[in-house]
């Protein structure tokens, strides 16, 4: 990915949830340094990712903990961080619209 929208939103939860810190930073160094054109490589990269409607993608993060949705532009290689929590707490949104 070309940019991530935006690193201060998994620094923010990290610094409140230190256990998933070190997951979450793997996943930012791995998803920048992607040359993902479509979903299908997403899921080559990270096989328990889930595509999801609305463009989204949604990441397990420290064993399925936490859990990270994303929105991807393949075109344009950017990335947008859509919501960050709980698996609880992802219970209780439309991450296909978030």
């Amino acid at each position: 990915m070309k940019r991530i929208f935006s690193k201060g939103t998994l620094r923010d939860y990290w610094e409140k949830h230190a256990d998933c810190e070190q997951y979450l930073k793997t996943w930012f160094d791995t998803a920048m340094n992607a040359d993902w054109k479509s979903p299908s490589d997403v899921k080559k990269t990270y096989s328990s990712a889930s595509v999801i409607k609305g463009g989204r993608i949604v990441f397990n993060i420290n064993g399925n903990a936490y859990r990270l949705v994303t929105r991807i532009n393949f075109e344009k290689k950017w990335m947008f961080i859509r919501f960050i929590g709980t698996h609880t707490e992802y219970d209780k949104i439309d991450a296909e619209t978030i």
